[in-house]
This record gives structure tokens, C-alpha cells and sequence, in this order.
């Protein structure tokens, strides 16, 4: 799990080139666009990066990004919905460099959007930036995840416990799991040269979840809307370095 120097390299221009797709959508996402559209400027803009989607076929995945709206949580599949103002849209997207992965999701307003949405927003993210606040070598992933559950629990905020973070390198997804809640104290002990996902999904309702019939898409049981937020980190000598930012 320590990356060598080169891999690190690698893995940093792999996160810039995830974090630049998602300051390059961003403009995109407004009332009136269809998902697939997303879909396509985002393959397009990581191709000509010289790199290749890292979602696209990934167990039968049939796009590059996941589009998730509203109640969706994750993996939302790209097509003809057309996205409507008052939407929230989740937009998960992977690029790999040279066999090396970067992967980070983001949450986004579709026009303006109710109060209860922005709260939902504002708290979500903030809960992934105080789950990386306690990242350095020493601390455990168990950390990461009291830290995260603790400030959702605070803002009444359901977490998603089925779905979890996870280290990232030649694969897309690798260990340790990095759940968003749990004990201080617990579980792996973080080093330098790791580099996990840390990514909460966090429900404006209750935490329980399921699949569609789609088989990926998954969706809150009570209807309410989702939000998620990724970066992928570098545990460095006294704390972390973001590598998706965007």
C-alpha cells in the first residue's frame, strides 16, 4: 500500500488530470443538459489529457462518469434525463495515467436550489474536509471515519455505512476501506506514502439505501436527496496532500 516516488508522480498527474475534468464540466451542468452529454464532454476532456476513463467498462460499467441526481446516491448511469433547475447532481469521475488511477466525486447545484439541498451540500463537504483534517502518519482510518460520522451526526445528516472510501493505485479500488464512520483508534494505521479516497454520502433522511433494477444505480429508500464529495489524498510525512483538487 506505500507508493514508490514514481507511482506517486504518476498518481499526482492521474488526480490533476480528475481534478481539471471536474473544473472543465463544471460550466456544463445546468438546467436543460441530458446526463449522456455530461457523459461525453467529460470522456472527451480526459482523453485529450492523455489518459482513459477509469469507470468506463469497470465491471461492465457502460460510461465514463456516474451521474447521480437527487435521491441518487452513487453510480448513476448516464442517458436522456435531462437535468432540471432545483436539481442536485453528483458527478463521480476516474481517470487513469500510465495504469495509475485518480478518483474524485463532487457534488453540484443545477440552477438555484432549495435551502434544505444547500444545507445538505454545504455539510457534506465540509464532513469530507474534516475527515482529511485528521489524516497524517500515526492516526488510523478509524479516525477518518469517527471524525466524518461525528460532524454528520451533528448536522442530522444520514451516513451511508454500505458504501465506503478506499485506497487507490494501479487499481481503481484497493485497500484499507475507508469507512465515514467508526472509532477513534481503530483499524489500519495510516503511513506516509498511502493514498486512500476519503468520500462521505451523506442523506438529508435516513441512511438506508438500495439498488435499482439497473443493478448500479443506488438510490435513498425514503426518497431524499444524496450528496457526495471525494478527494483522493496522499498521506505525506506530517499530514496530506490533495491530488484531485480542482
Amino acid at each position: 500500500m506505500i507508493k514508490s516516488l514514481e507511482e506517486i508522480e504518476l498518481l499526482k498527474i492521474a488526480g490533476k488530470i480528475v481534478g481539471d475534468t471536474h473544473k472543465f464540466l463544471k460550466p456544463f451542468i445546468k438546467p436543460g443538459i441530458t446526463t449522456q452529454e455530461l457523459d461525453k464532454v467529460a470522456k472527451d476532456f480526459i482523453i485529450s489529457q492523455g489518459a482513459t476513463p477509469s469507470f468506463l467498462n469497470y465491471n461492465g460499467y457502460p460510461a465514463a462518469i456516474c451521474t447521480s441526481i437527487n435521491e441518487e446516491v452513487v453510480h448513476g448511469i448516464p442517458g436522456n434525463r435531462v437535468l432540471q433547475e432545483g436539481d442536485i447532481i453528483s458527478i463521480d469521475i476516474g481517470a487513469c495515467y500510465h495504469g495509475y488511477h485518480g478518483d474524485s466525486a463532487w457534488s453540484y447545484p443545477v440552477g438555484s436550489i432549495s435551502e434544505d439541498k444547500k444545507y445538505l451540500l454545504e455539510h457534506t463537504e465540509q464532513a469530507l474536509y474534516e475527515g482529511l483534517s485528521v489524516i497524517k502518519p500515526g492516526n488510523t482510518i478509524g479516525d477518518i471515519g469517527y471524525t466524518i460520522e461525528q460532524y454528520a451526526l451533528k448536522h442530522k445528516l444520514g451516513v451511508v455505512k454500505e458504501l465506503v472510501g478506499h485506497g487507490v493505485g494501479k487499481h481503481l479500488h484497493e485497500q484499507p476501506d475507508v469507512p465515514n464512520y467508526g472509532k477513534k483508534n481503530t483499524g489500519m494505521t495510516l503511513r506516509k506514502g498511502m493514498v486512500i479516497a476519503v468520500e462521505p454520502m451523506l442523506n438529508l433522511g435516513k441512511p438506508s439505501i438500495y439498488v435499482l433494477d439497473d443493478d448500479w444505480t443506488i438510490v435513498t429508500s425514503d426518497n431524499m436527496p444524496s450528496a457526495h464529495f471525494e478527494h483522493t489524498v496522499l498521506v505525506t510525512k506530517d499530514g496530506y496532500e490533495i491530488l484531485t483538487k480542482r
